[in-house]
């Protein structure tokens, strides 16, 4: 296997322009290709490197083969007073959530929470931009979604049933970073997979298993054919299973045998289901005794102890707020590989390389 190659920085607004132009090329209107260009930036901000620009390539691909609408009407039901329904007709996954997230809020103002869900949407990128959007409005923020391929078995099993149906949530506070834990119910998710297989590199051995014989799969080149393992074993799979029902079923969207592995079939639309919730916590105390109590928990916590030779202790959210603070100010750090897909794509659509913006 190779070495890791060092990433090259990019700068954000170079990103940001080049994704809003590779939209409009592909026929998504102007104000529709900067709301992507910007939700997608955020899954790169965020470190979530396999749910940002990486993705672009693939959607650029949908859109152009009409898997992917354009140019969608979002049809809006609100079944309560805290609860509504968003049919994407086939949109950008990213313009159907943050209307959900959008609705969610509205809501969450009126009624202290709202529960938001939606069916023929598409990929969105990383979970963890959709649960931080209510952040901005001092609401809890939690996003789930049935992912778009199934790469993960039942509990015991040895069929691809499951995706890796993320769960995301989001909790402000005063003056420490917010707390934001996104996690695919997977060892890791398939955008991580997909990352090392452009990149050639190893995946670790407790990644992806042989249906056939249960091994190991570390040949990133022989991951289309692997399993992805469940986290925590059973109760990852659990997990996926009820995330699947919530934001798949529940909603009128696909799950289980019925969805479309939008990597192995571009040509059909994925009709995939997500829901946001939004939690207003002033409803239950004063806004600035809620913050101040999570500030003064996430300090208690962080001085804990730790084990030797482990460093100090994490909590999630303290990385995020690094990583967004670092690659605003030295940009994206995106690898040669993923710059030849870009420069690629550029050529394609004639727009100009992401190198000279």
């Amino acid at each position: 296997m190779n070495a890791p190659v060092k990433a090259i920085r990019t700068p954000t607004t170079a990103a940001v322009s080049f994704i809003t132009d590779a939209m409009i090329k592909a026929g998504v209107p102007d104000r529709d290709a900067a709301t992507i260009a910007e939700l997608m930036l955020e899954a790169d901000l965020i470190g979530a490197d396999a749910h940002g620009i990486f993705r672009l390539p693939q959607y650029i691909q949908r859109l152009q083969l009409g898997s992917t609408n354009p140019k969608p009407t979002l049809k809006i039901n609100r079944t309560a007073p805290a609860t509504a329904l968003v049919e994407g007709d086939n949109g950008m996954g990213h313009i159907v959530v943050a209307k959900c997230a959008e609705l969610a809020i509205e809501m969450a103002k009126e009624n202290g929470v709202a529960w938001v869900g939606c069916n023929m949407s598409g990929h969105a990128g990383a979970a963890g931009v959709y649960a931080a959007l209510p952040l901005k409005h001092d609401m809890i923020g939690i996003y789930s979604a049935v992912a778009n391929a199934n790469h993960m078995p039942l509990a015991g099993g040895a069929e691809p049933l499951l995706g890796t149906n993320p769960l995301a949530m989001a909790i402000p506070a005063g003056e420490e970073p917010p707390l934001v834990l996104d996690i695919a119910t997977s060892v890791v998710s398939y955008g991580t997979i997909k990352n090392h297989k452009l990149q050639n590199q190893p995946l670790h051995d407790d990644w992806m298993i042989n249906p056939a014989t249960g091994e190991a799969v570390t040949d990133p080149q022989k991951s289309g054919n692997a399993l992805l393992l469940p986290m925590g074993g059973y109760k990852g799979a659990g997990l996926a299973l009820m995330f699947g029902m919530l934001a798949g079923t529940l909603n009128g969207a696909l799950f289980g045998r019925d969805c479309i592995d939008f990597n192995a079939d571009p040509n059909t639309p994925t009709n995939t289901g997500q829901f946001v919730l939004a939690l207003d916590p002033a409803r239950f105390q004063k806004l600035d005794v809620f913050k101040a109590e999570v500030d003064r928990h996430i300090r208690s916590l962080r001085s804990s102890k730790s084990l030797p030779g482990n460093g100090p202790v994490r909590l999630p959210g303290d990385a995020r707020a690094k990583r967004i603070a670092d690659r605003k100010a030295n940009g994206l750090p995106l690898t040669p590989e993923l710059m030849v897909q870009l420069d690629k794509l550029a050529k394609e659509l004639s727009i100009k390389p992401l190198a000279s913006r």
